[in-house]
């Protein structure tokens, strides 16, 4: 039992590696145990009800022990996580598992001034409408929306993650956070 206690004192990229290594299911319930909570709370946002929500949350660590070896530390495992359970989900609600998030790159001409002055748009809407306009937009929009501004994720990290350049990520932002304000503005 000495083993597993100090398994679970190890951060989570040497977990990773050693679950890896060793493909061993009773490591990875340590990693389970650590992000179970966040990921049911992620899912939960994309489900229609509580058991959709523990089924999507039972598929996405399934699919992450077979998947795990493809963690390549670009960035934090949570982050990754995160991207891993959007991705999921957005697949799910989509229906449409062969579709990958597309690869275009984006002039930076296309970028507009700064993104801190278009983010006060988003710091302004109510929470209640906000809620039901996330609702209303396609699911990769909402995936980008809450890694940046829920999960506060970089975009140096949301870059590594989607795996494009700075300007297309943001170019990515832009227009999503444009279709939520149109579609909040609608409600």
């Amino acid at each position: 039992m000495k083993t597993n206690k100090v398994s679970k004192d190890l951060s989570d990229e040497a977990l990773v590696k050693k679950i890896i290594l060793k493909n061993d299911a009773d490591l990875f319930e340590i990693l389970y145990d650590r992000y179970a909570d966040l990921v049911y709370n992620k899912c939960s946002g994309f489900a229609k009800d509580e058991d959709e929500a523990k089924d999507l949350t039972q598929d996405v660590f399934l699919k992450l022990f077979i998947k795990l070896v493809s963690f390549k530390e670009k960035s934090k495992f949570s982050t990754w996580l995160y991207a891993f359970t959007y991705n999921h989900c957005v697949n799910y609600v989509t229906r449409d598992t062969a579709k990958k998030i597309e690869k275009n790159a984006v002039e930076t001409t296309e970028i507009q001034d700064s993104p801190v002055e278009e983010d006060y748009d988003i710091y302004q809407l109510k929470v209640d409408k906000l809620r039901i306009a996330l609702e209303r937009i396609p699911p990769k929009d909402k995936m980008i929306l809450l890694l940046k501004y829920q999960d506060y994720v970089t975009i140096k990290e949301l870059e590594n993650i989607f795996d494009i350049g700075e300007s297309a990520v943001k170019m990515r932002l832009k227009r999503a956070k444009e279709k939520l304000i149109e579609v909040y503005s609608n409600l």
